[in-house]
């Protein structure tokens, strides 16, 4: 089975500067969600030319880890799915890259419903090792489940 171990921090507004000096290019990532059902999620995403079906199941109680599995689709498919089966339960987001000693951390600056929220996530191998935390990063959000993509969907961050 593939896990996703993950954790997930705030990045204040202020650090965005220093984040995008120390990222390369971003990748414009558009992604919905088919299907919510308890604490498994079906999505689809879009980041530059590729596309992605991804399923992930119930995670741990803190939130670290959780089954994920990931299929690459056709673009056309993709585009054709999204238009017509995850209506208006949409995230809109440019993912940057940092690495900070041995990890690489994701920096995920959203827009539209969700303008001004600012998120980094470092994917680790195991869920007690332990991360080398950038300056800037803020709050540790891993677990909190207002800050899950698929919650941003359905809950965007402009309307908290």
């Amino acid at each position: 089975m593939a896990i996703e171990i993950e954790r997930k921090f705030l990045v204040p507004d202020a650090e965005l500067p220093q984040v995008l000096q120390q990222a390369g290019e971003g990748v414009r990532m558009v992604q919905g969600y088919i299907a919510t059902t308890g604490h498994t999620v079906v999505r689809l995403r879009i980041a530059a030319t590729d596309a992605f079906l991804t399923i992930k199941g119930p995670g741990s109680d803190d939130g670290t880890t959780r089954a994920e599995f990931e299929y690459a689709v056709p673009l056309a498919d993709a585009d054709t799915m999204l238009g017509n089966l995850c209506g208006e339960r949409l995230v809109e987001k440019t993912r940057y890259r940092v690495c900070v000693a041995e990890h690489v951390w994701e920096v995920d600056v959203f827009s539209g419903l969700n303008a001004g929220l600012l998120l980094a996530e470092v994917e680790l191998q195991r869920a007690d090792e332990s991360i080398s935390l950038p300056a800037w990063v803020g709050r540790e959000v891993t677990g909190i489940s207002a800050y899950y993509n698929s919650e941003l969907a359905r809950n965007p961050f402009s309307r908290w």
